[in-house]
């Protein structure tokens, strides 16, 4: 498994696997002790796993939590999916940098995002399976979304919204949700 260091987010890490593909399909370590402590990452600081199913165009995000922050590892695990994470941590080197990653079932594909950070993604196919390692239990006192549209963080979607929760439908511009995140 590579370890990859993502320059435009601090603290952001990509872990590509080496599928191993035959007639049959694949196999593939999603997680690697290992490698997860080689980036510097307590592997057993992760407490909750989850998984999210979308059609083609749903967009869940942007999210990030209040207080401590979440970090996760996210992978799409089955289609494919246009992944972004903002930094909005405003002591960083990387404050309000934007990074896009494509996720799909065949590359497998993690990626770390720190506290801290907002994250959300598009599902480019009908359907595309995300799953999250967690480090903290979930507390929806402290969820903040952000506008998936706002201008000051011009995400190039790259498919017209279908979907989204009315959470994410109602939510504030970055610069209110900002508010809630200091």
């Amino acid at each position: 498994m590579d370890v990859i260091e993502v320059p435009a987010i601090a603290g952001a890490w990509v872990f590509r696997p080496t599928p191993h593909v035959d007639e049959r399909g694949f196999f593939s370590r999603t997680f690697d002790r290992d490698a997860v402590s080689a980036a510097g990452l307590d592997p057993d600081g992760f407490v909750q796993d989850s998984i999210s199913r979308s059609r083609r165009g749903v967009v869940r995000g942007m999210h990030v939590r209040s207080g401590a922050g979440e970090a996760k590892l996210v992978r799409c695990s089955y289609g494919a999916v246009f992944d972004v994470v903002v930094d909005l941590r405003p002591g960083s080197p990387t404050y309000r940098n934007r990074e896009v990653f494509d996720l799909t079932g065949d590359n497998q594909v993690t990626v770390y995002v720190p506290a801290g950070c907002a994250h959300g993604f598009q599902a480019l196919t009908e359907p595309a399976d995300v799953s999250y390692r967690i480090d903290r239990a979930h507390d929806p006192a402290e969820d903040v979304s952000i506008r998936y549209d706002d201008p000051d963080l011009d995400i190039p979607w790259p498919l017209p919204v279908t979907l989204m929760s009315d959470r994410d439908k109602a939510a504030p511009s970055l610069a209110l949700a900002a508010a809630r995140l200091s």
